[in-house]
């Protein structure tokens, strides 16, 4: 019977009325029968208790096992650790875990909220988060894991942000699907995400960001959802809604979902990232703060299961008619309990971004050292209570109403502040049960466990794999179409390429030659431009910073200043944040702006056997002058916009 029932897989994820068995999932906890239904003894003293009947309801469940925690149990319960990776690259890498570290965290550290960035056949993935699993089943008490991930099914990637797709399907960034303006697409996308991340065993996701791209040079802008908060609103709850797998709440089938970053983050002070100690301040000139709130609220609207604070302190702000305290967000009272918690009734979890309480050396604060190489270990995010210890951070951030501290192991830190007066075991008890009620919400102390063997069929499916594609071509923004040369369907044409796979053009009938004197049309990728300003930061070098204008000795300019003179040029800009194009508007014979697409779903616009309806998510300034005098916290507010917000040509068929 036994063995029977641990065979049994996690795929009969509904199970909507108390009462009704579930499917259990066990590598070490043995089973209670109670009549003819069956449950897991996980604290293995042959009786069942309130947390182990899933007949209780997953408040009762949590409340019963806070009780029976010990102080060093319930602080595990409050970190979310990076998973250690045998990788050299450390932590944030997507080398295979360290399955000898990870099992002291769980066992002796009692750790149960992991980070994934694992990148592997999704076999691969299922069959590691199984074991992890069964590591976590065999400690006092059967707490499974919760394991998360950063976005991982977008074409584009960046280190501490996204994870590389690999095998999942690929969709255009959140960018694209605000330009394709469908919140029904992006509802599909994220349910399609839901059962991809299911399939490997992923609970939890840390996403959508609800930050707006009010600011054109802002670091971080394509992982939003445009500049437009109504828009964003739309999209958030649509993304919630999917990945959650309904709008009322977390269940058996749900990925609890993390809307991030609370809140105003896309009004960075020069564009900069707050992951920077240069860039760590949000200002709001236009004193627009509520603005970006909207978003938020329809992640509210979705029961959305978790709030993550940016790293930012903000300048500018009042709450309840008191200037915001000088801190990052994750250590703010008034934005946390007084705002979010009070204002809006968040009754979810909050999850502070990464690393807010490591410190911030030299190295961190000014740049590495002529001479040496700047690290990620050098990375911490204390903005505003760098003078403070560590035991310190962890208690103001969770008295500011942090559930878990993102990124961190150190749960003897919180263990410590009890001791010393900081905090009381009720204030973790708080935070505590809500964790627990996530997990009893989402069926993982039934069955943590996945069908490995089914896990290579559902991520990145046939089926999902297209969708995504055609999602890609549909996000595509035609600017310019003189001469109607788009849709492009002369097969045997001679094409020059930049940027682009010779092979896919070869796919579409056309033949790739090596000079455009050769050519009858030319096409050219490139990528809003950028500057790197600050190389000796361990993430400042990496991220896209300053200027957004072509210059001559740009390559991709260059060639197309060479291109155009000799035949018609199609140039597509990839909008990681949106490009000034002044100088390509009288060169190009078509222009198109691009989220995130790759050079097949391209090419499938291009020659017509797709067509794009997308509008501009956010405005294409004229120049860089308008960009310096708008301000970081108003949409669309730049002199004279070379393309304003919304702008596109519907049809390829015609040109405007």
């Amino acid at each position: 019977m036994a063995a029977a029932l641990a065979s049994q897989t996690a795929w009969a994820f509904d199970n909507p009325r108390i009462g009704t068995q579930p499917n259990l999932g066990t590598r070490s906890a043995h089973f209670l029968t109670v009549g003819d239904l069956t449950f897991k003894d996980l604290n293995r003293n042959g009786m069942l208790d309130v947390y182990e009947d899933w007949r209780q309801t997953p408040e009762r469940r949590a409340r019963d096992l806070v009780g029976r925690l010990k102080l060093d149990e319930l602080a595990g319960l409050l970190v979310h650790a990076n998973t250690p990776s045998t990788d050299q690259a450390g932590p944030n890498s997507a080398g295979d875990y360290n399955f000898e570290e990870m099992a002291k965290l769980i066992a002796n550290t009692h750790i149960s909220s992991f980070v994934s960035r694992f990148n592997a056949q999704p076999h691969e993935i299922a069959s590691a988060h199984n074991r992890l699993q069964a590591m976590a089943e065999d400690t006092r008490l059967g707490i499974p894991l919760t394991i998360s991930s950063d976005p991982r099914n977008h074409i584009q990637f960046a280190a501490l942000t996204s994870v590389q797709a690999g095998s999942f399907s690929k969709w255009p960034e959140p960018t694209g699907f605000a330009a394709i303006g469908d919140p029904a697409l992006v509802r599909r996308f994220a349910d399609i995400v839901r059962q991809e991340y299911l399939a490997v065993g992923i609970r939890e996701g840390l996403s959508p960001q609800a930050d707006l791209a009010t600011d054109p040079r802002w670091t971080r802008l394509n992982g939003t959802f445009g500049e437009d908060a109504e828009v964003a609103k739309q999209m958030v709850q649509a993304y919630v809604e999917g990945i959650q797998n309904g709008s009322a709440g977390l269940k058996s089938g749900s990925v609890a979902a993390i809307v991030k970053h609370w809140v105003g983050y896309g009004a960075q002070k020069n564009g900069f990232d707050s992951h920077n100690a240069y860039g760590q301040t949000a200002v709001f000139p236009a004193h627009n703060f509520g603005y970006h709130i909207i978003p938020f609220t329809g992640a509210f609207a979705a029961s959305v299961a978790g709030v993550m604070p940016s790293y930012s302190i903000f300048s500018g702000v009042e709450v309840n008619g008191k200037p915001l305290e000088q801190v990052g967000a994750g250590f703010n009272r008034q934005l946390l309990t007084e705002l979010l918690r009070d204002r809006y009734g968040f009754k979810g979890l909050i999850v502070s971004d990464w690393s807010i309480t490591k410190d911030c050396g030299p190295n961190c604060q000014n740049g590495a050292p002529d001479g040496q190489a700047p690290t990620f270990a050098d990375l911490g995010m204390p903005w505003g209570v760098e003078n403070l210890t560590r035991e310190q951070r962890f208690a103001k951030s969770l008295r500011a109403g942090v559930d878990q501290i993102g990124g961190s192991d150190e749960a003897s830190i919180l263990i410590a502040a009890v001791r010393d007066g900081l905090l009381t075991r009720k204030r973790l008890e708080q935070s505590g049960y809500r964790v627990l009620l996530q997990k009893f919400q989402l069926g993982l102390f039934e069955n943590p466990y996945v069908d490995v063997a089914k896990a290579d069929a559902i991520v990145g499916s046939p089926e999902f794999a297209a969708e995504g594609e055609n999602a890609q071509s549909r996000s595509l923004v035609l600017l310019e179409n003189h001469a109607k040369l788009l849709p492009y369907t002369k097969r045997g044409s001679k094409v020059y390429l930049v940027g682009v796979d010779p092979r896919v053009a070869e796919e579409a009938g056309m033949i790739p030659v090596p000079l455009v004197d050769l050519a009858e049309l030319a096409i050219i990728r490139a990528s809003t431009p950028s500057e790197v300003l600050h190389s000796r930061y361990a993430l400042g070098r990496f991220q896209h910073e300053g200027r957004l204008d072509f210059r001559a000795g740009d390559e991709s300019y260059d060639k197309l200043a060479e291109a155009s003179k000799v035949v018609p040029t199609v140039f597509v800009v990839d909008m990681n944040r949106p490009a000034i194009l002044k100088n390509i508007q009288d060169k190009v014979t078509a222009l198109v702006a691009s989220f995130g697409v790759s050079d097949r779903a391209l090419f499938a616009m291009l020659t017509g056997h797709t067509t794009t309806h997308a509008h501009l998510p956010f405005e294409l300034p004229s120049s860089m002058a308008a960009v310096l005098t708008q301000k970081e916290d108003l949409p669309h507010d730049s002199d004279d916009p070379l393309y304003p917000y919304g702008y596109g040509i519907e049809d390829a068929d015609r040109t405007q």
